[in-house]
């Protein structure tokens, strides 16, 4: 896997074995992420020392460091997943790739629209208050209990709110 260059990290990459955390200050990620991405098979699993301590090498920095681009981009797990495999099996062609960033390009342009018609809806709601008044006569209050604002909200398709993964 030959991704050098590509990290953002102003510190030297470490060479030699390190440690969980070493490896964890290193990619500025969490020893219990980086745990996660070993059970979810995305890192291999580490050597053990004589004192069962895990062992990484440079080229665990590299591909901790990839999967991490790849998750501030907001792919999920899978899509991950996906790349490290054509990433590690080489190839032809980076056909496999494209098709997977065009679908992440598809997923991210419809949490867009999801999101501008949430926000519509939030500010159509905000409007209907305009300055302090009783909690009784308050119209956002009203208007999420009945349901006025932009139809049936609950009823459209769920969409996960925060940094969430694709439903694939």
């Amino acid at each position: 896997m030959n991704l050098s260059n590509r990290s953002r990290r102003t510190t030297p990459q470490p060479t030699g074995p390190l440690r969980i955390g070493s490896l964890a200050e290193a990619t500025r990620t969490s020893v219990e992420t980086i745990r996660f991405y070993e059970r979810e098979g995305l890192m291999s699993a580490p050597t053990r020392t004589e004192s069962n301590y895990r062992t990484y090498r440079s080229e665990d920095v590299t591909r901790l460091d990839f999967i991490r681009r790849c998750r501030s981009l907001d792919m999920a797990l899978p899509e991950v997943r996906a790349l490290l495999e054509v990433l590690d099996q080489g190839g032809a062609d980076c056909e496999g790739v494209n098709s997977i960033l065009d679908e992440h390009i598809g997923h991210v342009a419809l949490r867009i629209a999801e999101l501008k018609t949430l926000e519509a809806e939030l500010r159509e709601l905000r409007a209907r208050c305009e300055a302090p008044q009783a909690v009784s006569s308050c119209g956002i209050l009203k208007g999420l209990a009945k349901r006025e604002v932009g139809g049936d909200a609950a009823a459209r398709t769920p969409h996960v709110h925060v940094r969430g993964a694709h439903v694939r």
